[in-house]
């Protein structure tokens, strides 16, 4: 079993949870099924039936509805560590596609171990599941996001939430990440047009608030883009519980 694919779920979770070396050492023995995809690949879609979760080791994934007449919303990102449709432990069938934004690693893990690992170690339970209330009140923070803030507004408050997380599990520098991510997608995050998104982008860079080349994204005044935003990461929960 390869050593980084417990280890990147290991990071994620000892970001807002405190996990003891038992704890440690009992999802370090997780059999955990590795797989590469590459970019826009359907990993769980929509209405199917799953008996493993999926830890995303390497890359971004998302979460996506798509209307009947072929429209798509991106309902949430996914950087390294996290298992995005762990809901699948409880819920019998998928009601979203989870799809693969770039090329990644992914670990699939049994439901059984999963739910044995929880029953044997009440710390990991607790973490898995204080994981789930994170991911719903990121959920919540994507509606108001959508619903309520303006183009630029919406923009300013996904990159500071991305280098937010990315910055929790040791993946910037200096304010700089990498997020490989067309402006297409950027779209259906934000429900804009690609057009709109590439005036925004624009706006940004010309406030210079952001560098951004290709795939890389260098934030250049972070107390401004937050304050653009209206961003409070206390949404996020970066902290362990008490």
């Amino acid at each position: 079993m390869p050593s980084t694919l417990p280890t990147t779920l290991i990071t994620k979770l000892t970001v807002s949870n405190r996990l003891d070396g038992q704890d440690i050492r009992a999802i370090e023995r997780l059999p955990i099924r590795e797989q590469q995809l590459p970019a826009q690949k359907i990993i769980v879609a929509d209405g199917s039936r799953t008996r493993e979760s999926c830890l995303l080791a390497e890359g971004f994934a998302f979460r996506a509805k798509v209307t009947p007449d072929g429209k798509r919303q991106v309902l949430s990102l996914h950087v390294p560590g996290e298992i995005p449709d762990l809901q699948s432990l409880h819920l019998n069938v998928m009601d979203h596609d989870f799809s693969t934004l770039t090329p990644c690693t992914l670990g699939f893990i049994p439901h059984e171990a999963i739910k044995s690992l929880s029953r044997e170690r009440p710390n990991v339970a607790a973490a898995l599941w204080r994981e789930t209330l994170i991911d719903a009140s990121i959920f919540r923070e994507w509606i108001v996001n959508v619903g309520r803030r303006s183009a630029v507004e919406r923009m300013a408050h996904l990159f500071a939430e991305m280098h937010r997380r990315l910055k929790a599990i040791g993946r910037t520098s200096d304010g700089s990440f990498a997020f490989p991510i067309t402006q297409s997608d950027l779209g259906d995050c934000l429900g804009l047009s690609t057009v709109h998104v590439n005036r925004v982008l624009q706006e940004l860079r010309e406030s210079n608030i952001m560098q951004v080349e290709r795939s890389q994204y260098r934030i250049l005044d972070h107390g401004r883009l937050e304050e653009l935003a209206g961003f409070d990461p206390t949404y996020l929960h970066l902290q362990p519980a008490s």
